[in-house]
Order: structure tokens, then C-alpha cells, then sequence
């Protein structure tokens, strides 16, 4: 029998997590986007709650219990607080999971102690590129074997890029495969410009340019072992697809409790029929994406191939979070074109998952 229902700790965890966005994410997140700064004291607090540590090996500081689909279920309130605030807060997964899982010994020792220490460290990972035929599995930045390094050649965008990171995974074509490799930031040769996007204005997105930049044999994550970049492009889209679920909740509440209190001719509109049937709508559309990124999360777990899995509801869930999102701008009607409510902003951000997102955070 398939049980639909969390278990006791993921209930509580699930709890925790809904209170802070509550108490901590959502009231910030209309002055973060308008001042494009995600504020400290907020990913301070949620790094204290160990999000991400608890899923790393106990060796180097983590609670030793990885799942996917734990991962999913905080991803959505996160993002049901604010999806700029989630992304930024979940960006150490961006170092974290690829390292913990794939990389070698000494990787693991290096980057995994500084992501559980008692400060915020964030995470970047560079998959995306500026290209109309933009592909992570056949990237066209290049990785070039020479004596004893790597060269790195080629142009990544939409990487996350918060104050206070070391390394950046930078995924690269090597002899006619995707790989990954570490990448120091302050790297000879790197480039960084902050993006002007539609929308995540609180995240700092940026497009880099590697030229020319040398790094040594050991950067190749998980060694010349490396089994690819699948995984990380899965668990990828799995994430953003939990994150889009929760930015969709959000927008259908805030349209309910509107519907609910906006009167006209004597009546809430949640009366009116092509209101109550748009909401309900929406809320169909939204359980049917968290119920796709829970099965390819459950197949994560499972050690079992996602790749349809998780391209199914990445694509369903930002399909839905933009749909959802213009159905709360039309249900507040002119308030919804007015950035002192969010729906705009919701729509915005929606835009931006339905554009080229992929990794911007992982399960």
C-alpha cells in the first residue's frame, strides 16, 4: 500500500522548516527582492537548523541520513517562504551532495568539514550556458588534459554566487563526456558579472567566463574514477521541482485568503464560479507536480535510474508554478500588477524557473 504520509520526524522537520520560512523568510521577502540582498541574519538562521548537515557523512560533521525526498519536502517550505531566499539558503547542496556522493576521499575532507562549521558557507555549481542549445548532459565549455592540470575553457551562467564561497563545480566536456571538477573561485583566468534577470532578484545570479583556467588533476571530482554528471543533473531538477511546488502553494494561499475577503456586489469573489473553479484548479495542478517530484525523489533514494523521473517533474512543476502564479496576478486583478502584493513577484520568479534553471539547488 502506497502511505502518502510523512513519518513522525519528517513531520516535525516539516514543521520547523514551515515556521522559519514563516517567521523569518516571508516577512523579509518583498525588501530582499527589492534591494537584491539576501539577508544574513536568515541564512545564519537557517544554516543553524542544519538543513543541509543533515544530510552529509557523520565523519565530516553531518547528521548521516541523506534522502531525497526529505530533501524535497524542505525544499517546499523554503520556497513557499520566498523562492530566492530557498535557493540561496539551499546553495551549499550545490557543493555538498555532488561532493559528499561522488567525490574522492580527500575532496570529501577538504570542502565537506567548511559546509557543517558554525558559519553560513554557500555553494555555486556551473551547469548552464548562454546558448540557445544550451544542453548540461553535452556541455561546450571544455576541459582539456594537460601535464599534471585541467584547462578550462568555455562561458556558464545563471550560477548562483553569494558572498563567502570557496569552489565552484564547474560540469565541462572532457574527450566527448560531461564531467565535473572543482574550481576555485578567485581561479586565474575566472571571470565573474553579476545577471540582470526578470526575476530571483535576491539571489545573486552571475555569467562567468573561464579563460584559459588551469587547475590540477585532483580537481576532477571523485578522481579519474568519475562516474559523470547524471546524478547531479537528477537531483537538480528534482529540487527546483519540490522549490516550484512550494512557490505555487504560496501563490494559491495568498489567492484563497484574498478570494475570501475581496467583496464585490455584496459577495466575496471566492463565490463567484470562474474564481472558485481557478482555485481549484490550481490546487489539482499542484499536487499532481509534488506527486511527480516525490516518485523521482523516491527513486533517487532507491538507487534506481530518474533521469525520466526527474525531467518529468521539473517540467511539470515550473509549468505549473508559472501557470499558477498568473492565475493569482488575474485573481487579485489590478492588485496583482502592484508590487506592494506578491503575486507579481511570484511571477516573476516563476519566469525565471521556466527559463534555462536547472541546478540551482540539488536533493
Amino acid at each position: 500500500m502506497i502511505d502518502f504520509e510523512p513519518s513522525e520526524e519528517e513531520a516535525l522537520i516539516i514543521e520547523t522548516v514551515h515556521q522559519f520560512a514563516e517567521n523569518e523568510i516571508r516577512p523579509g521577502a518583498r525588501d530582499a527582492d527589492e534591494n537584491g540582498l539576501l539577508p544574513a541574519q536568515v541564512l545564519s538562521g537557517a544554516h543553524e537548523l542544519g538543513l543541509i548537515a543533515n544530510g552529509l557523512p557523520e565523519e565530516y560533521g553531518g547528521g548521516g541520513e541523506p534522502s531525497a525526498i526529505l530533501g524535497c519536502l524542505i525544499a517546499e517550505e523554503l520556497a513557499w517562504g520566498d523562492l530566492s531566499t530557498a535557493l540561496g539558503i539551499l546553495s551549499p547542496s550545490l557543493l555538498a551532495v555532488p561532493v559528499a556522493r561522488l567525490g574522492s576521499d580527500e575532496q570529501k575532507a577538504r570542502i565537506l568539514p567548511t559546509l557543517t562549521g558554525p558559519d553560513f558557507v554557500p555553494g555555486a555549481l556551473a551547469a548552464v550556458e548562454p546558448r540557445f542549445d544550451s544542453d548540461v548532459h553535452r556541455p561546450q565549455t571544455t576541459a582539456k588534459k594537460e601535464a599534471g592540470s585541467y584547462r578550462l575553457e568555455g562561458v556558464k551562467c545563471q550560477v548562483p554566487w553569494l558572498d563567502g564561497g570557496q569552489d565552484v563545480i564547474v560540469l565541462a566536456n572532457l574527450d566527448g563526456e560531461a564531467q565535473a571538477f572543482l574550481v576555485p573561485r578567485d581561479a586565474p583566468g575566472l571571470e565573474v558579472e553579476r545577471e540582470k534577470n526578470l526575476g530571483t532578484h535576491a539571489l545573486p545570479l552571475a555569467e562567468i567566463t573561464f579563460s584559459g583556467v588551469e587547475i590540477p588533476d585532483s580537481a576532477r571530482l571523485g578522481g579519474d574514477a568519475s562516474p559523470g554528471v547524471g546524478e547531479i543533473i537528477d537531483r537538480g531538477r528534482v529540487g527546483l521541482a519540490a522549490c516550484a511546488v512550494g512557490m505555487s502553494r504560496a501563490a494559491l494561499e495568498i489567492s484563497r485568503d484574498y478570494a475570501k475577503e475581496r467583496e464585490t456586489f455584496g459577495a466575496p469573489i471566492a463565490t463567484r464560479q470562474a474564481i472558485a473553479f481557478k482555485i481549484a484548479d490550481m490546487a489539482i495542478e499542484i499536487d499532481g507536480a509534488r506527486l511527480l517530484a516525490w516518485e523521482a525523489a523516491c527513486a533517487l533514494d532507491a538507487g534506481q535510474p530518474a533521469g525520466r523521473l526527474a525531467t518529468l517533474a521539473y517540467s511539470q512543476a515550473r509549468r505549473v508554478a508559472l501557470k499558477v502564479s498568473d492565475d493569482a496576478v488575474q485573481i487579485f486583478g489590478g492588485h496583482g500588477f502592484i508590487r506592494d502584493y506578491l503575486p507579481e513577484m511570484y511571477l516573476r520568479n516563476a519566469g525565471g524557473l521556466v527559463s534555462s534553471f536547472e541546478t540551482l539547488t540539488l536533493v
